[in-house]
């Protein structure tokens, strides 16, 4: 085997050694010296160049499987999860688009991995997360009618669904089904961008709350936890004699009067003109 190839192997068995037993220092560590090797390949995507080793590296492991292909997208793989491991939105990204290309224009060379779903679906899951519901149709429109009926995508459109309709309790409970241990992490981050939605539109409609009232419509199980929201991301609302004060309340400006009669004069007027026109 080309010594490249052993280097890399041998760095990616101890990656994935370090992955197991959660050492994530090691493992980011490992990840930036693999990434690097990964580059002495042009034959690889993004590049695909016809290079005077491709073929050989292309057929280096046996006629099922090539070889090198394989441990790219695997290494890859492992960083996507490594990235919601250490709770690394920004790595996520970058590691998914790296691996992005052994999903589709490797496809035909590869056997289809078991993690390609649940990653996809975790990129879905990400971009809702972030609110950029334009990406998350562009993605979703990339993916074959059997992926769409993975579970694994299914549960992030039936997320983005409920987030649109406004069926917010569904949001929350999806947490308990969630259809792979990784997406935990997304699915709390969902469950605060729900809370800060929720707790705009009240702080709106709404100068107070009874903290019974509050707890059930940000839809906290006690009110601790409705305490703690509160303390750590609206230190500015007031709790007294049983209720949420919302500080819009207490800042807000006496409304001016709209000038109604004013109003439909000149609606009546503009029509008077139109007619005239006509």
């Amino acid at each position: 085997m080309d010594p490249k190839l052993t280097e890399v192997s041998q760095q990616f068995e101890r990656f994935k050694a370090a992955f197991i037993r959660n050492d994530f220092d090691t493992c980011e560590r490992l990840l930036s010296q693999l990434k690097v090797s990964l580059t002495q390949f042009r034959s690889l995507p993004p590049l695909f160049e016809d290079t005077p080793d491709a073929t050989h590296e292309l057929t280096l492991a046996s006629n099922l499987v090539d070889f090198i292909y394989q441990i790219h997208r695997d290494i890859y793989e492992h960083a996507v999860v490594l990235s919601v491991k250490i709770e690394d939105q920004e790595a996520f990204e970058r590691d998914f688009f790296q691996l992005k290309p052994y999903y589709t224009d490797a496809r035909g060379r590869l056997p289809p991995s078991a993690q390609e779903y649940p990653i996809l679906g975790l990129n879905l899951l990400r971009l809702l997360v972030q609110n950029r519901i334009a990406e998350f149709h562009t993605e979703l429109e990339l993916l074959s009618a059997t992926a769409l009926e993975n579970l694994c995508i299914k549960h992030a459109v039936e997320l983005e669904q409920s987030f649109m309709e406004g069926a917010y309790n569904r949001v929350l409970s999806a947490r308990q089904t969630v259809p792979h241990e990784t997406y935990v992490y997304f699915m709390d981050l969902l469950a605060k961008t729900v809370r800060d939605e929720i707790a705009g539109c009240s702080e709106k409609a709404y100068d107070s709350l009874s903290i019974n009232d509050a707890r059930r419509i940000l839809l906290f199980p006690s009110d601790q936890e409705l305490f703690e929201y509160i303390k750590e991301d609206h230190p500015e609302w007031e709790i007294k004699n049983g209720y949420v004060i919302f500080q819009r309340a207490k800042e807000s400006a006496p409304c001016k009067e709209i000038p109604s009669l004013q109003l439909i004069n000149q609606a009546l007027s503009y029509a008077r003109e139109l007619e005239r026109i006509v």
